[in-house]
């Protein structure tokens, strides 16, 4: 089975309106670029779109939000986008805000064949209304179900032909969980190598996860808000 296409919009060729996405990446660390910029340019629209963010207002998802493609984000962080701020108080954008904890462990239940896990993550807050409740150990913990999606888009720092990839330090978060939770996903990589050419225990998403891969390019590598300077003298 080849799994190598040319691009991103090769890649992302039988992604509809109504579609449910998990978006890998850390922040703006290693999100899938070239797929995020293809999905503009196919147009897809009604998106359901599960990422640990919503990017920023002229750069991943951030794309997505200004052209009014997605209907729903499900993430945990949101704070650097005054796009998705308007449409959410306009009522434009369904928002399902989750501690990242439980989005993460929601995402890594899917990728288990586990439906459903209990936490004591936002109990008696708004996250518990409409949940079910139980107490173990004379603690109270609320049930949640496991996050699945239509197609799963990561980015990774190098991959092969078969589809393993290796993720580089934070992008691991949320990507790992997310290429084998997708009905199928997508990769998107820095640098593709032939099969052999990995290093097995460097292996973090095994090839039989990952449905469709190409070579990335022209990437950003952006980051959300500088946080050190640099002070001559």
């Amino acid at each position: 089975m080849n799994k190598v296409f040319a691009d991103a919009d090769a890649a992302i060729f039988d992604i509809e309106d109504n579609a449910t996405i998990m978006l890998g990446g850390f922040g703006l660390c290693g999100i899938p670029e070239n797929l995020i910029d293809a999905l503009k340019r196919k147009g897809v629209k009604n998106l359901t779109c599960i990422s640990n963010n919503a990017g920023v207002d002229d750069f991943g998802l951030g794309l997505l939000l200004q052209s009014k493609q997605i209907k729903k984000m499900m993430s945990s962080y949101v704070g650097e986008n005054a796009e998705f701020e308007r449409q959410l108080l306009c009522g434009e954008l369904e928002v399902d805000l989750i501690p990242q904890g439980t989005l993460a462990t929601r995402i890594q239940m899917a990728a288990m064949g586990i439906p459903a896990f209990f936490t004591p993550a936002g109990y008696g807050t708004e996250v518990a209304a409409g949940k079910e409740v139980r107490e173990f150990n004379n603690k109270k913990y609320l049930m949640e179900y496991a996050l699945h999606a239509n197609f799963a888009l990561v980015k990774a720092w190098k991959g092969d032909t078969m589809g393993n990839l290796i993720f580089k330090k934070t992008t691991r978060n949320f990507s790992k969980p997310m290429a084998k939770a997708g009905d199928i996903t997508i990769a998107e990589v820095e640098e593709l190598v032939e099969p052999g050419e990995l290093d097995p225990d460097r292996i973090d998403v095994a090839g039989v996860y990952v449905k469709r891969i190409f070579q990335g390019k022209n990437y950003e590598k952006r980051i959300e808000r500088r946080t050190v300077k640099i002070v001559n003298g």
